[in-house]
């Protein structure tokens, strides 16, 4: 049997390691790992065949027509966004509804994460008209880019004057709270001088579980639709060979939990707070999730139309899809 090479793009997510190595392996594909440090545009970047993108692009994409890149309802990246809000030590914001008329700072308007970070704060009352909001680079480190993508509106959602990183405005009183998906250097010291808004972020997260049932999707997996056309059975053959690559790390993972001293402990928290299908792909698994999105995606005005999870994921690639439930 002839094996379809395939060239993937991907964060350096760790559960990946089972597939860099060659421990899973499939009948159909020889894929190429290329670990990437920023998301490529699979539409016109020709290196890659497939790749992890943001949900928020797939989505805008979608919403002009634009199906060059096939989407499918396995989601790379998970993560709730609770953390993902933070300040400076000494401030004394602790609660959501603290951040009503505040300046704060994000790293992109329309990112995934932090379309889910605003949804958040709609849930407490705060709407976009309810806080000033900036968008910059997280530290001096980071690239100068158009980090509104023409969502700007003078007075409300304005790029930093001068490009200051988004995390000296914090340090010098400028912002009142920043979102961030990634943490700045040195953030986890104990003089940072930063911290999570919330004072028990951990346990504000387990709630929104239990309210919504899922962890947020922020990245996806794209293929080109030629390929997807020409090969039906590629979706479901990659989504599985990913997932069999996570199942057999997260049992590594458990085993060898000696990395940090307190991993084990992690992971048994995870377990009882979450249940075993908490990151399952396929779009039935996922669809009440899917839905919220597209909603938010309009609320927010990113989109014009509110697309529903059908709009997202079509029935062609709905059927072709990873595994929904096991």
């Amino acid at each position: 049997m002839t094996k379809t090479t395939l060239r993937l793009a991907v964060r350096d997510w760790d559960y990946l390691t089972p597939l860099a190595l060659g421990d899973v392996r499939s009948d159909a594909l020889e894929v190429q790992l290329h670990r990437v440090a920023a998301l490529p545009d699979l539409a016109r970047d020709l290196r890659y065949d497939a790749g992890e993108i943001s949900f928020s692009r797939y989505a805008q994409a979608r919403a002009r027509g634009d199906e060059a890149i096939a989407g499918v309802p396995h989601f790379l990246m998970r993560a709730f966004r609770h953390r993902c809000i933070i300040t400076a030590a000494h401030s004394p914001l602790t609660q959501i509804s603290q951040l009503a008329g505040k300046r704060i700072g994000l790293t992109g308007w329309q990112d995934s994460g932090n379309v889910w970070t605003r949804a958040i704060l709609r849930q407490a009352g705060i709407g976009i008209e309810d806080a000033r909001w900036f968008a910059g680079r997280l530290t001096a480190a980071h690239p100068v880019a158009d980090r509104l993508g023409g969502h700007g509106r003078a007075g409300r959602i304005e790029a930093v004057a001068g490009e200051r990183p988004l995390v000296d405005l914090l340090h010098a009183g400028a912002l009142d709270a920043v979102f961030t998906p990634f943490m700045p250097p040195g953030f986890f010291a104990p003089d940072s001088g930063l911290r999570p808004l919330l004072p028990r972020c951990r346990q504000a997260e387990v709630d929104y579980f239990r309210a919504t049932g899922y962890v947020p999707g922020i990245h996806l997996l794209g293929i080109r639709r030629a390929l997807v056309q020409a090969q039906p059975g590629l979706p479901q053959a990659l989504s599985e060979l990913l997932d069999e690559a996570a199942r057999l790390w997260l049992e590594k993972r458990r085993k060898y939990a000696d990395t940090t001293p307190w991993l084990i402990d992690e992971l048994q928290q995870t377990a009882r707070d979450l249940p075993d299908a908490w990151n399952r792909n396929g779009f039935a698994h996922n669809e009440p999730m899917i839905a919220d999105f597209g909603k938010e995606l309009h609320a927010q005005q990113i989109t014009r139309a509110c697309l529903s999870p059908q709009d997202l994921f079509p029935s062609d690639m709905r059927s072709r899809a990873a595994r929904t439930q096991g």
